[in-house]
């Protein structure tokens, strides 16, 4: 448990822009308006927090010479069971070869093959069309950015700063009664202080809210924090119930959170039950749930199968098995997954790897337009923590990490070009603690925290009921008067303002949930089976 004892306010003048979150989309944006000052907050150090770090598969590109953008949108657009919004998709698709250019660009070591960058196939995509830098895209692209970044005059990197609220109108000393936002109410871990960092612009790239649920690929400090306090604010969010869970996270008692790739489903790999399924040991069950597509099939679908499984046979996992395929093939395409499962005893190249479904990526967030903007002047979005319209109700593989940087370029050319019409920010009260003490009770924030993720997995998870969902509602409600008691009560610490994000998302989760009466990609309910005729956005106004 962090924790940090403060001595008051200090407010700082964070440069012309600021940026909450330092992983792919914080960085590529900042590199994109580094002729200006920029400062970039992490709340953990520089990297360490980035879900886009621990990426494994790659960024998608039509880059292939039988393959066309028309491919790449339409397999987009089925994956997000037709919610995503067309325009979005085309823009994004469009801009994607120009993006990989300038990741070549920056030094970025894509795999490459007879002297073209080598495109792997993963699930739900009709061509071959992820570039990739082995099995550990993510963080080859992390470091290419930071280094860039860290060597840049224009921009300054501050880690250990745990964003606490946005600043907004209420918070000048003379509010105007507009809905402008000028910054953010930052803990710095490393002195104790809350900081009132102003800018005439934010961009909120604080990534997704994957540790709302029990099990989840995510990151620690991937507790949708950008998406509570833009809520928080009064911007919009979006499709808050579409939460993907990826089918294959290693199961193991000793490693949480090891995510599998898509990949090796994409190169041959099979999906089988174990020993302990009985006489059905071995088969390849996809064959019952999407027999054209099998392993290949979208992400929904192929992790409810996985759920279906285990549940109905009582199982502890399935088998995902790629031993059939040659070694050397193996070790080459997949070098960290192979050496850190032969950690653990698992040779991936002789047996099968035990696998579950887990809470992988936040497909809805804060409503954003092509131009990265939200619905407040001086607040963007990219990455994660926003919902442009290209996942629509089920992210298509790879597409994740391309969105941020087509977004982080889109915001960083429309801040640019509307320079002038960004105000300053008027004079700003400092952070006020007087009526609150040092907490005495921090088993609180780990008993309520643990308590969230236990019924959201149990009640919010793959497979939802309205009676479940209703349930959760309850729970919510009963904690968040305890959280917002304890708010008002103590001093910030990193894990009380986790908890206070935490708290929000989930209802901001099953509020969407509640409201939509129909099961369309990710969010799947069984009083509601079947799809309406109109696909509709949930969006929630504070």
């Amino acid at each position: 448990m962090s924790t940090a004892t403060l001595t008051g306010g200090h407010i700082v003048n964070a440069g012309d822009v600021l940026i909450v979150g330092a992983g792919l989309a914080g960085l590529f944006t900042a590199l994109k308006l580094s002729p200006r000052p920029v400062t970039v907050l992490a709340a953990a150090p520089i990297g360490d927090g980035a879900s886009s770090a621990w990426a494994q598969g790659g960024i998608a590109a039509v880059l292939d010479a039988g393959d066309t953008f028309e491919n790449h949108i339409d397999d987009t657009m089925v994956a997000g069971a037709g919610l995503n919004r067309r325009e979005t998709v085309e823009f994004v698709v469009e801009n994607a070869p120009a993006a990989i250019e300038r990741l070549v660009n920056m030094g970025v070591p894509f795999n490459e093959e007879k002297d073209a960058l080598h495109l792997t196939r993963e699930g739900g995509h009709s061509h071959r069309r992820i570039v990739h830098v082995d099995d550990a895209t993510g963080w080859a692209v992390q470091e290419a950015l930071q280094n860039t970044a860290a060597a840049h005059p224009n921009i300054t990197m501050k880690p250990h700063m745990v964003a606490i609220d946005l600043i907004a109108d209420r918070h000048a000393e003379t509010p105007t009664g507009k809905k402008n936002v000028w910054g953010v109410y930052a803990l710095n871990n490393a002195t104790g202080h809350v900081e009132t960092l102003t800018s005439r612009a934010t961009i909120m790239a604080s990534g997704g809210a994957g540790r709302t649920y029990l099990f989840s690929t995510a990151p620690r400090g991937a507790t949708g924090d950008g998406i509570a306090m833009a809520w928080r604010a009064g911007a919009k969010v979006s499709n808050m119930e579409m939460m993907q869970f990826h089918p294959t996270c290693l199961y193991n008692l000793e490693v949480k959170n090891f995510l599998i790739t898509e990949a090796v489903r994409g190169e041959g790999g099979h999906l089988k039950l174990p020993s302990d399924a009985g006489d059905e040991a071995g088969e390849r069950f996809m064959q019952r749930f999407d027999p054209e597509r099998m392993e290949l099939a979208p992400r929904d679908i192929v992790a409810r199968a996985n759920d279906h499984e285990i549940k109905r046979l009582g199982l502890d996992y399935v088998h995902l098995d790629i031993s059939h395929q040659d070694p050397a093939f193996v070790k080459e395409h997949f070098p960290n997954i192979y050496e850190k499962l032969i950690g653990l005893g698992i040779n991936m190249t002789t047996e099968p790897i035990p696998v579950v479904p887990a809470q992988h990526y936040t497909c809805g967030g804060i409503l954003i337009d092509l131009a990265g903007r939200t619905d407040l002047p001086g607040l963007y979005a990219a990455g994660e923590a926003s919902e442009s319209g290209l996942h629509g109700a089920n992210r298509l593989a790879s597409n994740s990490l391309l969105e941020c940087f087509v977004f982080g370029d889109a915001a960083a050319r429309d801040i640019q070009a509307h320079w002038d019409e960004l105000p300053a920010p008027p004079p700003i009260r400092p952070w006020d603690e007087s009526r609150v003490t040092d907490s005495d009770e921090e088993v609180v924030i780990k008993q309520t925290w643990t308590e969230i993720r236990r019924f959201m997995w149990n009640y919010v998870g793959i497979v939802r009921t309205t009676k479940r969902l209703e349930r959760a509602r309850n729970r919510i409600d009963l904690l968040r008067g305890e959280v917002e008691e304890y708010y008002g009560n103590f001093r910030v610490t990193q894990d009380l303002i986790e908890l206070r994000n935490l708290i929000e998302v989930a209802d901001l989760i099953v509020q969407s949930a509640l409201a939509r009466k129909e099961s369309r990609g990710l969010h799947y309910i069984t009083d509601y089976p079947d799809l309406l005729d109109e696909a509709v956005d949930t969006i929630l106004a504070p």
